[in-house]
């Protein structure tokens, strides 16, 4: 197997000095941030599949702070809804053209793709290893840690304020140098995008077409927040989710030495995805997700990777076996278990099975467009445990394990691997 052989430098294109003045600035207000909120204007969140109710931006944020968690459907009160219709159809060859004003008056592309599979039908075992286990050795802590120390000197990277535009535009810029170094513009017509919503913050999408249009989609969220002051007050966000976010940086930065990725000569498409605003009721996945809907789009697998960075005392006393979590709720169970057997094959710890609750982080977006998802995460807690807090100014870098994100880092590698170069029916 020929590996595309430019080293990569992730040299970032802020200085630590820069940073470090922004952290110390007063917050930008929001009109100035580019666009006003009011704590008083009305919000529809889903608390469960068909219980909605209208809140105030107050309330919701009382919500937050209480642990529920909810989708803020506003702007994608139908998410799911014509994937939903196009599985009620009656069967369509590619390529036929059929109506869907009748049953979803929304424009949308006539000429739309079926419709994503009911069943997505999984390898059953890792089929790549031996060239997989090639590549992980590149994988490397040491720039997953350069990379979250920057991303956690900005002030916050809440969606609404400068700091989580430029905090956005910073990674954007990053990642898109990566990807021009790897030759994969290039060669594959790789892409990266900035997902522009109508708050200050982008997502940021990469592309890297394979033979087929069938997709496989990493993700993580970028956005932080401070729950007491989310305008004010800092918010790091190291391990939530700044740990997500470096840690599948970092599976791309060694996926792109592969030179069939970089040519686009695997199976699937590959896309890694970093979505604001998930702290809001994962308004970013859910505005993209609809819009991959909306164009028909054939999402074969969704990872998310939310909270990868963190081991509770008892794992570093060496009274506890290290693991992570996968989360089976608004999961897909046939994806679910290939993601254990990736555990299994590619990864030095264990994994248990567990749930989050509805809506606890943007592979729910995924899982009600009608696409199949599954999120992982890092161990549970022990009780009592020291660590930073989530959602205020004390989740700190230095509470994190490297060696733990290092496991993700490997499992992510793996997964998109195993199913870039999967043949589905």
């Amino acid at each position: 197997m020929k590996y595309h052989s430019t080293l990569i430098a992730l040299i970032p294109f802020v200085s630590a000095a820069t940073l470090a003045t922004r952290y110390n600035e007063v917050q930008v207000p929001l009109e100035e941030a580019g666009e006003s909120l009011s704590t008083q204007d009305l919000r529809l969140i889903e608390l469960a599949p068909g219980e909605t109710q209208w809140v105030t931006e107050d309330e919701k944020f009382s919500l937050q702070k209480k642990g529920i968690t909810f989708m803020d459907i506003t702007a994608t009160p139908d998410l799911g809804l014509l994937n939903t219709h196009r599985h009620l159809l009656p069967s369509a060859v590619e390529g036929d053209e059929y109506d869907t004003s009748k049953i979803d008056p929304r424009p949308v592309d006539q000429k739309a793709k079926n419709p994503p599979p009911k069943h997505v039908i999984y390898p059953s075992q890792p089929a790549y290893n031996s060239t997989v286990q090639l590549l992980i050795p590149f994988l490397n802590k040491t720039a997953m840690r350069h990379n979250l120390e920057f991303l956690t000197g900005f002030h916050t990277r809440w969606y609404r304020s400068a700091y989580g535009k430029e905090s956005a535009y910073w990674l954007w810029e990053n990642v898109h140098q990566m990807v021009e170094e790897s030759g994969a513009s290039e060669k594959g017509n790789a892409t990266v995008t900035q997902f522009e919503h109508p708050w200050t913050q982008s997502s940021l999408i990469v592309k890297i077409p394979g033979r087929t249009e069938k997709t496989i989609v990493i993700g993580a969220h970028l956005d932080s927040i401070n729950h007491n002051f989310p305008a004010l007050l800092a918010a790091p966000g190291a391990d939530d989710n700044g740990s997500g976010t470096v840690t599948i940086w970092e599976a791309l930065r060694v996926l792109l030495r592969e030179e069939k990725v970089v040519k686009g000569e695997q199976d699937n498409t590959i896309e890694f995805h970093w979505y604001s605003a998930e702290e809001e009721g994962l308004l970013g996945s859910q505005a993209i997700f609809s819009e991959y809907e909306k164009q028909g789009r054939d999402v074969r697998a969704m990872l998310n990777k939310d909270g990868v960075g963190y081991i509770d005392k008892l794992v570093r006393q060496g009274k506890k076996q290290e693991s992570m979590n996968v989360i089976t709720d608004r999961a897909s169970e046939p994806l679910v278990g290939f993601v254990a057997k990736v555990i299994d094959v590619y990864c030095d710890i264990s994994h248990n099975f567990t749930k989050c609750g509805y809506a606890c982080s943007d592979h729910a977006s995924a899982n009600k467009a009608g696409y199949p998802s599954v999120m992982v995460s890092e161990g549970s807690t022990a009780p009592g445990d020291k660590r930073g807090s989530p959602h205020t100014g004390d989740d700190k870098v230095e509470y994190l394990s490297f060696d733990h994100m290092l496991q993700h880092a490997r499992m992510t590698l793996g997964f998109v691997y195993e199913l870039a170069f999967a043949q589905f029916d």
